[in-house]
């Protein structure tokens, strides 16, 4: 998932902030604990989405992919006092875990963290959105961006991880490209051929897509 050098990609970190003493733990259980733990957003990238929510200052986050609570809680940690973050996960199984994390990180008032189909959530969510992290099954990309676009308020922002798919998106001619591939790239023309958005590919980690709502 990652295509810099690893040296190159150490230094990176070495030149990020440092994640506190909760991240390392929730790193930790995550491994330890929980399948598949490449999923965990992690260094560098939990702190490029904490600080584009502080640059942000957004009223409502909606995050789509819990998982085990680590970009949740990245994101939340750059709302202001009146701010919110609701974030969706189908996994109840390591719900216990993730909403002590929450507790832990001093946040949890302003978490609400919701169990379920995020398909079927979504549509009962009261208000706009001021920015959504896509993490969830590649399969309903598109349908997620579908149901959030034309509730993000202008200036809002989209973030959908995952997006180079550890390079596959780059398809040699005549080969096979499997489901989960062909999703991501309509979704990444789709994003870039909408007229409703200005939009960056960012290189960080598995890629990041970041669409501004105009």
């Amino acid at each position: 998932m990652e295509f810099i050098a690893p040296e190159l990609l150490a230094y990176c970190e070495n030149h990020t902030s440092d994640e506190d003493e909760l991240l390392l733990h929730i790193t930790r259980e995550t491994h330890t604990k929980v399948m598949m733990p490449r999923m965990l957003s992690g260094h560098l990238q939990g702190k490029t989405l904490e600080l584009i929510t502080k640059l942000l200052r957004p009223k409502v986050i909606l995050e789509i992919g819990t998982y085990t609570g680590y970009s949740g809680i990245c994101m939340a940690r750059g709302l202001g006092k009146d701010g919110k973050l609701i974030t969706l996960d189908i996994n109840d199984e390591i719900a216990p875990m993730v909403r002590g994390f929450f507790e832990k990180s001093g946040l949890a008032d302003q978490i609400d963290y919701q169990l379920g189909n995020a398909l079927d959530l979504i549509p009962n969510l009261e208000g706009n959105f001021d920015m959504v992290f896509i993490d969830a099954d590649k399969a309903n990309y598109i349908n997620y961006y579908n149901l959030i676009i034309d509730r993000m308020n202008p200036g809002g922002i989209i973030l959908a991880d995952n997006v180079l798919w550890s390079g596959k998106i780059l398809v040699e001619e005549g080969k096979k490209v499997d489901k989960d591939t062909k999703i991501l790239l309509e979704y990444n023309k789709m994003v870039q051929d909408d007229p409703r958005v200005e939009n960056v590919l960012l290189p960080i980690r598995d890629g990041i897509m970041l669409a501004r709502k105009l």
